[in-house]
């Protein structure tokens, strides 16, 4: 039997597991139950209607949460010339061509994002078995390949993620801090929510969205009305 901690079960009696709670009353709840000495994350859970094994049904993209992550977002960039300088510039925290590369097989990791200009590519493909398990790897998809370097860094240190289905179908992303406004949580739920919709695989077939539920680093799952979450 799973054990739990005397002070997750008391937060769990206060539960209704047979609701489908209301965004705005999730958020809430997940704020007033919150009893560890640090700022918790929250998360969305979204199980959706996809088999990831076929390729028209692959979810893979980016949102810019309006209200930002609440994380402090490292940057590194690996470009060449003069682009080295505009990477500074637009405020990557590191910047590097093979010096770079060789300081990341080496065990740099010292960064949340990592982007790359296109002509850098082949050089990169050596560090995929470093940084593809971390979800580092620079991917065009992700907008971690391009040569905007400046729009690109502006976006990633203002809010943007990068989601992706996993092979059970969920989708799982953080999307602030609890200590946000409610209001400003729900912001950033509808960009998710919106966004996800949007690059609605061509494969997906029947009911798209299956359940969501929010959660904090240490608190409960809570599952929420997605109809009330689309109908704002």
């Amino acid at each position: 039997m799973h054990k739990r901690s005397r002070r997750f079960s008391q937060i769990l009696q206060k539960l209704d597991k047979n609701k489908i709670y209301s965004p705005i009353e999730a958020l809430k709840f997940l704020q007033d139950i919150s009893s560890v000495n640090f700022i918790e994350t929250l998360e969305a859970h979204i199980v959706l209607g996809l088999d990831p094994k076929y390729a028209d049904q692959q979810l893979r993209s980016t949102v810019i949460l309006p209200k930002g992550t609440g994380q402090v977002i490292k940057v590194a960039v690996i470009t060449r010339g003069e682009k080295l300088s505009d990477a500074l510039s637009a405020g990557a925290d590191t910047v590097g061509s093979d010096d770079l590369i060789e300081d990341i097989l080496n065990g740099f990791l010292d960064f949340n994002k990592l982007i790359a200009t296109p002509d850098m590519m082949l050089l990169i493909a050596k560090l995929g078995r470093i940084l593809g398990p971390r979800g580092l790897m620079p991917s065009p998809k992700a907008g971690t390949v391009t040569n905007d370097l400046k729009n690109a860094i502006t976006e990633f240190k203002s809010g943007k993620l990068e989601y992706k289905i996993d092979r059970t179908g969920i989708v799982h992303v953080p999307i602030g801090k609890l200590d946000f406004q409610p209001n400003d949580l729900h912001l950033n739920l509808k960009a998710l929510q919106e966004s996800i919709d949007k690059n609605r695989p061509s494969g997906a077939k029947g009911r798209y969205w299956k359940s969501l539920h929010l959660s904090s680093t240490m608190g409960p799952s809570v599952r929420i009305n997605i109809n009330m979450l689309r109908d704002i």
